[in-house]
Order: structure tokens, then sequence, then C-alpha cells
């Protein structure tokens, strides 16, 4: 098979028949061997009876349906599971991802061979609020320092291309899909390109991702992706250094406050409790709390050695 595309939705009954007639259109005309995987994320209008529908008339539909809303990332942790196709194509279904850029995302993965191809949302048609492209920029920006992946303007477009193996060797979950690009980088899928690409009104309904929350959460996921990438192996690395050395300064610090007590004692001069110096309690606080990160760490060691269960999603129905 040569195309997977995955079209994760929440309530896009209106806009699915058209997507799919549009896709429908671009591939045949190009002659590939491809599947279309509609993953309803616990959608509560009618989007799955239309995916049912488009199914029995359509071999090349297939549906996953969620039995409540569990999120865009969970949705694509699904697909990718189900994906079949050399080249995997993921895009939204409130028809603002072109499927008309299908065929150039497919060669730049077969022919220049890049491993994921980013969109580039370049000619926004629909004004975004300054609550949306405000926390946007600023978050792109963020990405690209962190990730190290300079060349990519857009981490959060949802029409990308993807090379299977990368797919099958990623694990997106959480609010994770924001940086695919990122974990694909640290799976060693290096080679990732971006394309500008047509960026369509939305005809139906409201945008589901708006606000200043977007901003905030991917600012968080960042953070931990950026954890667990660098220590997520190796939890005693960043615990037990961090313990230790507060144990230790805390340990000099009583030692230097039990001297200062044997030197009053040895001088025969008048001096004070050591429970009456602050210094005694900060020092007694860092060997406490150096103690407490480094079990923090041998915890860590323990529990990174076990699976998870954080992909186990409640799947109601297949197609």
């Amino acid at each position: 098979m040569d195309i997977s595309v995955i079209v994760p939705l929440y309530n896009e009954a209106e806009s699915i028949p058209e997507l799919h007639a549009w896709i429908k259109r671009v591939m045949d005309e190009r002659g590939f061997e491809y599947e279309i995987i509609f993953v309803n994320d616990g959608s509560t209008d009618d989007s799955w009876a239309v995916i049912e529908a488009l199914s029995k008339e359509n071999k090349e539909v297939h549906g996953i349906k969620f039995r409540r809303n569990y999120g865009k990332s969970p949705a694509l942790y699904c697909g990718f599971e189900r994906a079949e196709g050399d080249v995997v194509i993921t895009m939204d279904a409130d028809l603002q991802d072109s499927p008309d850029e299908i065929p150039e995302l497919y060669r730049m993965i077969v022919e220049d061979g890049y491993d994921l191809v980013s969109g580039y949302k370049m000619n926004r048609k629909q004004g975004d609020p300054l609550s949306k492209t405000i926390p946007t920029k600023l978050f792109n920006a963020t990405a690209r320092k962190v990730s190290g992946i300079k060349n990519l303007h857009d981490f959060n477009c949802g029409l990308k291309s993807y090379r299977k193996e990368v797919v099958k060797n990623i694990e997106v979950y959480g609010e994770m899909h924001r940086y695919i690009p990122y974990l694909a980088k640290n799976a060693g899928f290096a080679k990732i390109g971006e394309k500008p690409v047509h960026h369509q009104a939305r005809k139906f309904g409201t945008s589901k991702f708006m606000g200043w929350n977007r901003f905030v959460n991917g600012y968080l996921d960042l953070l931990s992706l950026w954890f667990l990438n660098s220590f997520g192996l190796k939890p005693m690395h960043i615990f037990g250094f961090i313990g230790t050395l507060m144990f230790f300064f805390g340990f000099l610090a009583v030692v230097a406050v039990g001297a200062t007590k044997l030197w009053y004692l040895q001088s025969g001069t008048a001096h004070p409790l050591v429970t009456d110096s602050p210094y005694f309690y900060i020092a007694l606080t860092m060997m406490i709390l150096g103690t407490q990160l480094f079990v923090a760490g041998f915890l860590g060691e323990l529990i990174s050695r076990n699976g998870s269960e954080r992909n186990n999603y409640q799947v109601e129905k297949t197609l």
C-alpha cells in the first residue's frame, strides 16, 4: 500500500463526506493504493454514523471509535498502529488541510528521502485571534530552540507525512502530537523537512483548539519531553546529582556549625545554642531534601524499567 491517511476528528460530521471525496479524487487521479483511517475521538454528533456509511460504500475507508474523548495524540497513536501504507499522511478533518498537498508530501518522502515532512501554513485564510497567534509564534520559537530542529516554522501543523518506520517507532501520548518532529528526531529519524501548504478557511463549526491554555500546556509538554529525552532512562543522573550536591553542602554546613560550637567551648567564651542558629536548620533541611532526591532517583530508576499502560485506550468499534 502506498499511502495511509489518518484523520483524527471530534464532532466533524459535516466535513467528513467532503473530505473523503476530496481525498479520493486526489488519490484516484494519481493511481495511489491507499487507505483512509478516520479516528473518532468520542464525538457527540453523527460523526461515527457518517464514517460507518462511508466504510460500507468504500473499501479504502476504515474507522476507529473511542468510547470517550481522549485527545488528538491518542487518536494519532491508534491510527499509527493501524496504518499499513509505506507513507503515512496525517491531516485534520475540518477541511482546513488540503488533500491536494498529498502527492508532493508523498514525493518528498519517497524521492527526496525525508523521514518526516511537516506542513507550514503560510497563508492562513481565517483571521485567528491574538490569543492563538501570539502563543503559537512563541511556542514554535521555543520548540525550535529546545529541539534543535531549526528548519520548522510550524511544529503543530496537522498536515504531515511520515515514512512508515517513523510512526511505528515513536510513541505519541498525552498531548505530544505537537512534538512529533522532536519525537522522531529522538528516535533517530533526523531527516526532517518542511513544505509550505495551502490553508483553507473553516467551512463548518468552530475550532476545538483555541486559547492560552494551548500555550501553557505546550510549554509544560515541551519541558516534559526535554526531561524525558535527557533523563528518562537515567533519572538517577539528575535526581542523584542534585540530591548528592544538596546533602554534601548541608553536611558541610552542619560541620561548620558544630566546629563553631566547639571553638566557643574550647575558648571558654559565652556561646549560643546550636539550635538558635538559623544555619543549623538550613543545613538540616538541605540534608533531608538531598536524601529524598537521592531516593527519588532510585525510585525513578525502578519505574523506568517497567512497562507503562498509558496508551491503553478504550476502543469501542473498528471498521
